[in-house]
């Protein structure tokens, strides 16, 4: 445990805040410690390691006298003094040639360990002629084999590596950015009670074309091999306590998302929300101001009113036609009264009117 002094300068103020809890971390970073027994290949493995994590990662030159299982200690003292939460150990034995032991540490404890010892089909970055990606980049994962999502130790593996490079996490994403790949495969089907079989860990470059069929809009994307070369074979694995496990998974109360009653979330991220309403008069629903949609010139109303004046001149037709019928019945019921004959017209006089 490192001691804590009150600090006395802006600079050392700023450092131990930097080292706080929070409740979004920093980039994990990582260290790498050369061994007592450490040799060249292993020293190389470990710079080309740290190459595929930079800029978040710290590596030493001075070699350590280190047993993770045994004594875990030195670790954790390492851990907290550069404030990294990944450690690599290289070492190598008789029993175990060439070996990279992964630890993973919470709040400055080992969390777990998992060694993994590098056979002899392996090839470094100085080896390929291929031009390598930018610095700082986010990777793509592809795990290849379906233990990875079943079988325990497997599982384990695909965490520890997912963790030891992602990066910055993120939700914007460039495509540009976009321009490794790291490939974890398995080697092989195995049975249960059968020895493990071995990882292999490649890392390929995106190199893209033209196409004929999608131009420029959709290219036609190859890999090409840029190293490092690795085929791991598993060793011993620490897995954590239950307790601790429980409590690295915790997250903080803050960052737990209230669940809002009848909105959801689609795959594209947007928001979705649903409204419960009753039954609704579409005649009161309030609508663009218009002369012509006012009230005096709603459709019903005129309905009623062309009804109305179809019936009234129903009313003044049938009304005219009983007078018609009124007028033909009188004039045949005085027919003839009034038609005069020759003989009743009196003949004119032949006397001469005096003059007055």
């Amino acid at each position: 445990m490192i001691r804590t002094v009150k600090p006395k300068t802006a600079k050392a103020k700023r450092a131990l805040k930097e080292k706080e809890p929070k409740l979004v971390e920093n980039v994990k970073q990582a260290l790498f410690v050369p061994g007592q027994t450490s040799n060249k290949l292993l020293h190389d493995a470990m710079v080309d390691l740290s190459s595929l994590k930079k800029p978040d990662m710290k590596r030493f030159d001075r070699k350590n006298e280190i047993r993770p299982f045994e004594d875990p200690a030195p670790l954790e003292f390492f851990s907290e003094k550069n404030d990294c939460s990944l450690l690599v150990l290289s070492t190598t034995s008789k029993k175990r040639r060439n070996n990279l032991t992964f630890v993973r540490t919470f709040g400055y404890k080992i969390y777990d360990m998992v060694e993994l010892m590098i056979v002899n089909n392996y090839k470094l970055l100085e080896d390929f002629k291929a031009k390598t990606f930018a610095v700082g980049l986010k990777p793509m994962f592809s795990f290849q084999g379906s233990a990875f999502d079943t079988h325990p130790v497997y599982k384990h593996l695909k965490s520890l590596f997912l963790d030891f490079f992602r990066g910055t996490v993120t939700d914007l994403y460039d495509v540009a950015g976009l321009q490794h790949v790291i490939s974890v495969t398995l080697q092989g089907d195995f049975q249960d009670g059968e020895p493990l079989p071995n990882v292999l860990f490649r890392v390929y470059r995106l190199r893209t074309y033209r196409s004929e069929q999608g131009g420029r809009k959709l290219p036609r994307v190859e890999l090409q091999e840029t190293g490092p070369r690795f085929d791991f074979k598993i060793g011993r694995i620490q897995s954590p306590s239950p307790e601790m496990e429980k409590e690295a998974r915790r997250k903080p109360k803050q960052l737990n998302t209230k669940t809002v009653k009848n909105v959801d979330m689609d795959p594209m991220g947007d928001k979705l929300g649903r409204i419960h309403m009753g039954k609704q008069d579409l005649n009161k629903l309030q609508t663009r101001k218009m002369k012509g949609l006012k009230s005096r010139f709603d459709q019903d109303q005129e309905d009623d009113d062309v009804e109305e004046y179809i019936n009234d001149e129903e009313e003044e037709l049938n009304d005219g036609e009983e007078l018609n019928d009124e007028a033909e019945n009188s004039e045949e019921d005085t027919y003839g009264e009034e038609f005069v004959t020759a003989e009743d017209i009196d003949e004119p006089s032949t006397k001469r009117q005096k003059k007055k």
